[in-house]
């Protein structure tokens, strides 16, 4: 499991003037961003390698392939973060081996790593979706989390998931963000943000304020990350998307809303208050709370509340042909 020699290294925090310079360079936004999240990423989202987190990634897959034959013998993942989605789907056994690529050299470095300390057969490389540096019919499944809304050109980099693809190989991507969904999201997380930010000024909760420079560099990331995120997605506009890209099978769903409305304030707290304030039973409590309003979007909210009113988005779609399976 390595990171190829020639792969440049990652940078850990951006400059100011490098953030300037990312308002005009998106693809230096990518890198910068993601970057400087890589050592943190997991915490801050509360990402795993346990049961809870084989659940989350493996629901996400079942959700859009519930008959799917398994094991894949091989799967990329892209954009893929610290490896969360793929990694967690391999624990899941979902695929046997798996590659995973992101624009950011730290992010890459991070996932090998965690696939590395799991036992998992993983290798990474940097890539940019857009031009994926593997053969042409080299995957059995393509999958991804919270990367499309990052690329530039959906269509062509979902072309190339069709291209290194097997015939009959399926591509799997999930947590994107809807345009309604992304809206209300947006507005409870900068809510959220302001008051807790302002209200733990107060003296007697001075030990709930995290230093001063920590929320000023969260500030800069949030800016930087307003950049990196350039799309949001109609469910239909995204099936029609993966149609005119060439694949068959094309299925698009879409998950929470209530879990949204509750989670967005939830996770824009915990970042705004010292680590060592949020106890494992507090993170178990609000796992609990997640579940819960799974379960009322599951069995109420989808019968009564349009599909794209729901906040995250999910796509799958099959590359024409016979699968060698």
């Amino acid at each position: 499991m390595t990171v190829r020699p020639e792969d440049p290294a990652p940078n850990p925090h951006a400059t100011e003037a490098e953030v300037q310079a990312a308002y005009s360079d998106n693809k230096l936004a990518q890198v910068l961003y993601h970057d400087w999240e890589a050592e943190t990423y997991d915490d801050k989202w509360s990402i795993s390698y346990d049961e809870r987190c084989i659940e989350y990634a493996r629901g996400r897959f079942d959700a859009v392939v519930p008959d799917a034959q398994l094991p894949y013998e091989r799967a990329l993942e892209l954009g893929c973060g610290t490896g969360f989605f793929l990694l967690n789907l391999m624990q899941g056994g979902v695929a046997k081996r798996g590659s995973v690529t992101d624009l950011s050299p730290g992010m890459v470095k991070v996932a090998t790593r965690n696939g590395q300390h799991l036992g998992l057969d993983v290798d990474g490389r940097v890539a940019d979706a857009e031009t994926i540096p593997y053969e042409d019919d080299t995957f059995d499944l393509v999958c991804g989390h919270a990367v499309l809304h990052h690329i530039p050109d959906v269509e062509l980099a979902l072309k190339e998931c069709l291209r290194v693809l097997k015939p009959g190989g399926r591509f799997v991507f999930a947590g994107e963000p809807t345009t309604i969904g992304n809206i209300y999201a947006r507005r409870l997380g900068q809510a959220t943000w302001k008051v807790t930010t302002e209200i733990t000024k107060l003296p007697f909760l001075k030990d709930w304020r995290r230093p001063q420079e920590e929320l000023d560099e969260s500030s800069r990331a949030a800016a930087l990350e307003a950049v990196v995120d350039l799309h949001t997605f109609d469910p239909s506009d995204l099936e029609a998307m993966a149609r005119s890209a060439g694949a068959v099978e094309v299925q698009a769903k879409t998950e929470e809303f209530a879990a949204a409305l509750w989670g967005w304030p939830v996770r824009t707290f915990e970042a705004a208050v010292p680590a060592d304030k949020l106890t494992p039973r507090y993170r178990m409590a609000q796992y609990r709370a997640w579940l819960g309003f799974s379960w009322l979007d599951e069995k109420v909210m989808r019968h009564i509340v349009p599909r794209r009113f729901f906040y995250n988005a999910m796509i799958t779609g099959v590359k024409p042909g016979v699968s060698a399976k």
